[in-house]
């Protein structure tokens, strides 16, 4: 590859230079092994091992020696936020940020999957996407199977069986063969294809094709197909991209790796995949039904966490149960409590933990207030309790952040992305929005941004119009919000050339909100307050994978068979020492979660137990050097 970028690309005195102006450390080889390869590789990283600022450093020195003007570097991720955040670190430098414009690529393994294969097998056939959406799917589905006709017959046959709505708002596309079949959402069709039902079940997914109204998986699948008919695309694809680095590699479905190997898979281009198995979280999904191959078993490793101390990283190494890996805590020391609660004190938890906090953590640290998580959010039909996190925080709603302003939202995220730079994606960005919303009051969707008219007077050279000015024009105030939606309303039936219908449910999509930098709710003033006590920040396990917190609260919630307690398991792990690879799946599941939540302190980590099930492992935990706390007396038990 030493004719794509310059041979002296990874020498020691350009890696410190620019990693020096990065404010970044580079104390440990394994670091230096990652910079320093331009072969396949896979890498073991660590929570807070800091692989995200190698791949931005690593990415950048690259960009500062590339040389081929036609042939690119290409970064995916599993996720919007993991690719947001690689965006981001190459923004800090003129040489990161020419990986921001052609040849190259970044983005998530979906966006690449539409832009290079699904969406040109979909133009080939004449079919113009109106969208890629689960959610935007079903609905279409569903009110296509009650108010066509035409599938008479399959409705009848569906309301026989329980499951009958979900395989039709989940019915998905499958390659097999080279032949692309409708299915279930388990991946086989749910009639014979002889059948009246089944072949009316295939029409409507195909009618819907014809739509342009997809499913996320749909993609992956006439991706697939479109590369078993023309196989020299992926020849093509690994000659525009021979260097491929892969992040957040442990979430990848066995889908997506099945089409990655085809696209990347012959000799000549180098992929490199970082991530955690160990953070593998998603594992679940009905897409993601095998495990991915990463990391291979001569993978390397980056096992040094400079976000956490011993007493977590011992905890955490514990847990590691896809693949067994020592974590050596290189952070502050911190402190690990399990905090024991009663049937009457489960609303005392929470506030208890955030005095913890206050007394632990340095003030400033707090900025980033308190988080508390839990694997589950809201109650389920089981009897006991407490079950999930709205049981200690019975103001918790699991309601969408995102419904009201969300036009608002999208438009502040294009206006970034231009000033980064990059127009293009934010047209398309703010585009792809308002279709959405369009479509909750409009019968006829709105074309693709390429098919927009560019003549003024016609109704596509006024969207345009309106493009540039939502992109160009302050959003602080809710007047000037309020002349462009104004004006967005009175384009959308003349582009869809329908008349709005529902117009009411555009209120909240449209409405104007005020912009906050810090993405959780600011939580409100406590008594505390004056004691330095800070409100903490309730949500999900999951939803805080890839975040950093000064203090970090694991409420005891049910697993999701009913039966067990994680927190309860985890801690009889620990207790008994024992390996959790070699547990029950449903333990460990429960040790997965528990293991991304306890990664994400720097001071404080906090387990809520209650004191009958937690009682008998006490004295082997307080061996670790955990700290007890009864909730019921206030009192610090013994040590």
């Amino acid at each position: 590859m030493t004719n794509l970028y310059t041979p002296d690309v990874f020498i020691k005195d350009k890696v410190e230079a620019l990693a020096q102006q990065l404010g970044l450390e580079l104390p440990h080889q394994e670091q230096w092994n990652f910079i320093q390869s331009g072969e396949s590789l896979d890498l073991q990283a660590a929570p807070g091992s800091g692989k995200t600022s190698l791949i931005g450093l690593k990415l950048a020195l690259l960009g500062q020696a590339w040389a081929s003007p036609t042939r690119g570097i290409c970064v995916l991720s599993h996720t919007n936020t993991a690719k947001d955040e690689i965006t981001h670190r190459l923004t800090a430098t003129p040489a990161g940020r020419r990986l921001l414009q052609y040849p190259h690529f970044i983005g998530t393994i979906q966006s690449f999957t539409n832009t290079f294969l699904a969406l040109p097998a979909l133009r080939s056939r004449g079919i113009e996407v109106q969208t890629v959406d689960d959610d935007a799917y079903a609905d279409e589905a569903l009110r296509l199977l009650e108010r066509h006709p035409r599938f008479r017959k399959l409705n009848t046959a569906l309301g026989h069986r329980t499951n009958g709505p979900a395989l039709v708002a989940e019915a998905r596309y499958v390659c097999d063969a080279g032949d692309l079949i409708a299915t279930g959402p388990d991946g086989t069709p749910p009639f014979k294809a002889s059948s009246d039902s089944g072949q009316q079940f295939a029409a409507l997914k195909e009618t819907l094709t014809e739509r342009g109204v997809f499913r996320y998986h749909d993609m992956f699948a006439l991706a697939e197909h479109h590369l078993f008919h023309h196989p020299q695309l992926a020849q093509a694809a690994a000659h525009r991209f021979p260097f491929v680095l892969l992040d957040e590699m442990q979430d990848t479905s066995d889908l997506q790796q099945r089409l990655l190997d085809k696209v990347f898979g012959p000799p000549g281009t180098v992929v490199q995949r970082v991530g955690d198995v160990n953070q593998r979280i998603f594992a679940d999904a009905p897409d993601a039904t095998q495990p991915s191959s990463f990391p291979l078993p001569h993978a390397a490793q980056l096992p040094v966490s400079r976000r956490f101390g011993s007493k977590i990283a011992a905890l955490a190494s514990d847990l590691t149960v896809r693949r067994r890996q020592r974590i050596d805590g290189a952070g502050h020391d911190g402190t690990v409590a399990l905090l024991l609660f009663d049937d009457d004190t489960v609303a005392e938890v929470v506030p208890a933990f955030e005095r913890m906090a206050a007394a632990t953590v340095p003030r400033q640290l707090l900025d980033n207030p308190p988080r508390v998580l839990g694997a589950r959010l809201m109650r389920g039909s089981a009897k006991v309790f407490p079950q999930s996190l709205s049981c200690y925080v019975p103001s918790f709603t699991s309601t969408p952040v995102q419904t009201t302003g969300s036009l608002i939202t999208t438009t502040r995220t294009a206006q970034a992305q231009r000033q980064s730079g990059d127009n293009h994606a934010a047209i398309t960005l703010l585009w792809n929005g308002i279709r959405d919303v369009a479509r909750l009051a409009s019968v006829g969707g709105l074309p693709p941004l390429r098919r927009l008219d560019r003549d003024p007077a016609t109704a596509g050279g006024r969207a345009r119009l309106l493009l540039h000015d939502m992109l160009t024009s302050p959003l602080d105030s809710h007047v000037e919000w309020a002349v462009l939606t104004a004006r967005l309303l009175r384009l959308l039936p003349d582009l869809t050339q329908s008349p709005l219908k529902g117009v009411a449910r555009l209120a909240d999509p449209l409405a104007h909100t005020p912009y906050i930098a810090q993405p959780a709710s600011v939580p409100e003033a406590s008594a505390d307050a004056d004691q330095g006590v800070v409100a903490s920040v309730a949500g999900s396990i999951q939803s805080a994978k890839g975040e950093t917190h000064a203090a970090t609260l694991i409420l005891e919630c049910l697993e999701r068979s009913g039966k067990k307690y994680d927190v309860h398991e985890v801690l009889g792990l620990l207790s008994r020492q024992q390996d959790a690879s070699k547990a029950l799946v449903t333990i460990q599941r429960a040790a997965q979660l528990v293991f991304v939540g306890a990664t994400r302190p720097t001071h404080l980590l906090a387990f809520a137990a209650h004191r009958t099930r937690a009682e008998p492992h006490i004295e082997a935990i307080t061996a670790r050097g955990w700290s007890v706390h009864d909730i019921h007396s206030l009192k610090v038990m013994p040590i």
